[in-house]
């Protein structure tokens, strides 16, 4: 059970930060400053969906590993410290600055600057998220290698 919801919680994590820089990227590319005011507002309240996520996924992520020491427990734990520090200290603040920046019409060269450091947060945490996927589907794969007669 712990495993189907370490899965579901990171597969939630990484799909909603994929959602959140393709709607940037796409409401920046093509979008009026109305769409993207609306996509600045939902990756903020976004936030609601995400954290948890993220947090059940590091929370279990950590329970399952224990005890292992393999190469992968260890790089995902790493991949994991990497991804959380990201979270809290660019992307949520940023989403906090970029929604309220977008909401009173403050589309400057500041604006545009935190965006930027946004996306390449967001992208970083992909990046590391899918790389943590990947391993915990080889884990699992040698977990249910290992539980055969």
């Amino acid at each position: 059970m712990k495993t189907a919801i370490h899965a579901t919680a990171g597969t939630l994590a990484l799909a909603t930060i994929t959602t959140f820089w393709m709607s940037t990227v796409l409401s920046e590319l093509f979008g009026s400053h109305d769409t993207i005011t609306m996509v600045k507002t939902g990756v903020l309240y976004g936030m609601a969906l995400l954290i948890p996520a993220m947090a059940t996924a590091g929370a279990t992520g950590a329970s399952l590993g224990k005890g292992w020491k393999l190469p992968q427990v260890a790089n995902k734990s790493r991949r994991m410290k990497i991804i959380a520090a990201n979270g809290l200290l660019i992307l949520l603040p940023s989403a906090v600055f970029l929604a309220l920046r977008a909401q009173s019409s403050q589309f400057d060269t500041l604006f545009y600057t935190v965006q930027v450091i946004e996306l390449c947060a967001g992208l970083t945490n992909i990046t590391l998220l899918s790389l943590n996927m990947r391993d915990g589907l080889a884990l699992g794969k040698r977990r249910k290698a290992a539980k055969r007669p």
